[in-house]
């Protein structure tokens, strides 16, 4: 068995000595390691010292590899950019919270600007789903164990008693069909057994989000223009939406907000996998939009219950909970690939990391991170650079800076996107 200790060993700077031992109130303190386990914490700081490096010293440097996440417990540090942009990070600000860096690679330089301690954690220990094949168990977390929503639910999960939606029928007709090596002509007589479908295929393949002069008039030059493998994920895409219904307008109100969020998600992902070209976008698409998809069995769950079972505050901190990994299921039972199947279990995690290349997960936790820049909950939030997903982008770096121009870029793209998708 590997010991708590061995966890949080990195590879040292040759500059930096050991310090000042760790307390528990300051472990406590950091994200999102504060949520290991009380015994895991305690052993955590008996064993292992904080390291020190003086000021005008380098913590870490731009695009060098990294096998750990380093956090700022005393002092102040300057981070800089590829564009030397910079700024200051002290340890007194909540900030300081989360690491200066975390990814497989730093994508930016630490320099010390006065005496400085800190705390080097292996990459291992960070992600909050570190298994890289996750059991498909919900575990209700121990301050919600007097939730009887919660625990009505997950035992209904237990025994397979919750209505998982099924895959549209068109989609899942073209998703059969494209098995067996079809051509265009083809998976347009499918696509046209649904007019709104079709209708809003044509509209997909004229929105900004496929630049051409001559616009495509029919269904044939939409699939001929988008491509088999886009069709189908575009088409699944649209589909989706008959999902997000509800049986009573309480509940149709959550569906609504999570439909208009999944979608924006949805957008940000498409630009994100666009512009990094490590993704195919269509794909990056549908992983935005499923991504929370685990949250409408809960709440058609909900619908079927008393009003006076359960109370708002309990759907809120219930959400959370369920939706990854009844999400998964949803996903697994549509025989979807494996990577689609852990982006929900991960994609509200900022710091998973199973593999070195970009992932689903990965393009989604950006994602969802970039669509709450500019909210109010910011200050509850890692920097975008510092977080695994970001050091595995190759043809885009995610400043400060390049995150608001991204933002800016894709606005028009997304905007126009959603009312394609709002079927």
């Amino acid at each position: 068995m590997v010991s708590i200790s061995s966890f949080f060993k990195g590879k040292k700077d040759t500059t930096s000595l050991e310090g000042e031992d760790i307390s528990l109130d300051k472990l406590k303190q950091l994200i999102p390691i504060r949520n290991l386990s009380e015994e895991k914490l305690k052993s955590f700081a008996f064993e292992k010292k904080a390291e020190t490096l003086p000021a005008g010293k380098t913590l870490f440097t731009i695009n060098d590899s990294s096998d750990s996440a380093i956090y700022l417990l005393d002092g102040t540090v300057s981070i800089s950019d590829e564009n030397n942009k910079s700024y200051d990070v002290e340890s007194a600000e909540a900030k300081a919270r989360f690491p200066l860096t975390s990814g497989i690679k730093h994508t930016t330089t630490a320099i010390a600007k006065s005496n400085i301690s800190f705390l080097r954690v292996s990459q291992k220990i960070m992600s909050l789903n570190s298994d890289s094949s996750p059991s498909f168990e919900l575990i209700i977390p121990d301050e919600l164990k007097d939730c009887q929503l919660l625990q009505s639910f997950a035992q209904h999960f237990i025994d397979n008693e919750i209505e998982i939606p099924s895959l549209p029928i068109i989609a899942t007709k073209l998703s059969e069909a494209m098995k067996k090596d079809i051509g265009i002509e083809e998976a347009v007589k499918i696509v046209q057994l649904d007019p709104v479908i079709a209708a809003k295929l044509i509209e997909v393949a004229n929105c900004p989000l496929y630049i051409s002069v001559v616009p495509a008039k029919s269904c044939f030059e939409a699939v001929n223009r988008i491509g088999l493998n886009a069709t189908r994920n575009l088409v699944i895409s649209l589909s989706v939406k008959n999902i997000f219904t509800g049986r009573l307008p309480a509940i149709t109100k959550y569906l609504d907000t999570l439909w208009k969020e999944s979608l924006y998600l949805s957008g940000l992902s498409f630009v994100l996998a666009s512009i990094s070209k490590q993704k195919i976008p269509e794909e990056a698409l549908l992983a935005g939009l499923t991504c929370d998809i685990g949250v409408i069995p809960f709440l058609n769950f909900i619908s079927n219950l008393p009003k006076d079972f359960y109370t708002e505050e309990d759907i809120i901190k219930s959400i959370p909970v369920v939706k990854g990994i009844v999400g998964a299921s949803i996903l697994k039972k549509w025989d979807f690939p494996e990577e689609f199947i852990q982006v929900p279990l991960r994609s509200n995690d900022w710091f998973q990391h199973t593999e070195d290349s970009l992932t689903f997960a990965d393009i989604v936790v950006l994602s969802r991170l970039h669509s709450k820049i500019g909210k109010k909950e910011t200050a509850d939030l890692p920097a975008i650079i510092s977080i695994p997903a970001a050091s595995k982008l190759t043809n885009i770096s995610l400043s400060p800076e390049n995150t608001l121009n991204i933002l800016h870029d894709a606005k028009e793209k997304i905007k126009d996107a959603l009312k394609t998708f709002s079927i």
